[in-house]
């Protein structure tokens, strides 16, 4: 992996990927658990930008370790830094991991609660046979299966907005610590 991009470090241009994207997912994935329309409409896309910015937390890591063995290693903020940014990729995970359970769950009670009815028949007259939709009840299990997956998605969704937020606020101290007491 190259360690910079037209002479900048990688690690803050790929940090910034995740900063945004996870946020984003996270509020998305809230969204998509409490709110069925939004369920229905966003709920796979919430589930890609998930996945997208787990996929971006290890190259994130790595790019920040590499960056730490350029600049010498023995800054306490950037190894608490470190120590917090090895564990984001487990809340990425785990909300990657609930909002897509809770994708297929949801994409399942759909299926089970529209099953197409008998077509009507053709009378002989050119009419075309169509299918009309009825609705039939939700099955417990699925129902309880949505419901553990709504409340695991919101809750990791929160989780991992707090986690986000805790390793930028390390970085952030480590970076602009000097610049903040400089200005007084």
């Amino acid at each position: 992996m190259p360690e910079l991009i037209t002479g900048l470090p990688l690690h803050p241009l790929i940090v910034h990927f995740v900063v945004v994207l996870l946020p984003i997912a996270s509020l998305g994935a809230i969204l998509t658990a409490v709110w069925p329309a939004v369920r229905r409409r966003f709920g796979w896309l919430t589930v890609a930008a998930a996945a997208v910015a787990t996929a971006l937390v290890p190259v994130a890591t790595t790019s920040g370790e590499n960056l730490e063995t350029g600049l010498g290693g023995g800054n306490p903020l950037i190894d608490r830094h470190q120590e917090l940014a090895d564990i984001m990729i487990w809340w990425a995970l785990g909300l990657t991991v609930s909002v897509a359970a809770l994708m297929i769950v949801h994409t399942m009670s759909e299926r089970q609660t529209r099953t197409p009815a008998a077509p009507e028949i053709d009378d002989g007259g050119g009419s075309v046979a169509t299918e009309t939709m009825t609705a039939t009840k939700r099955s417990t299990g699925l129902t309880v299966a949505l419901v553990v997956a709504m409340l695991a998605t919101v809750g990791l969704s929160i989780g991992t907005g707090i986690h986000i937020y805790r390793v930028g606020d390390a970085g952030a101290r480590t970076v602009w610590q000097d610049v903040g007491e400089n200005l007084k």
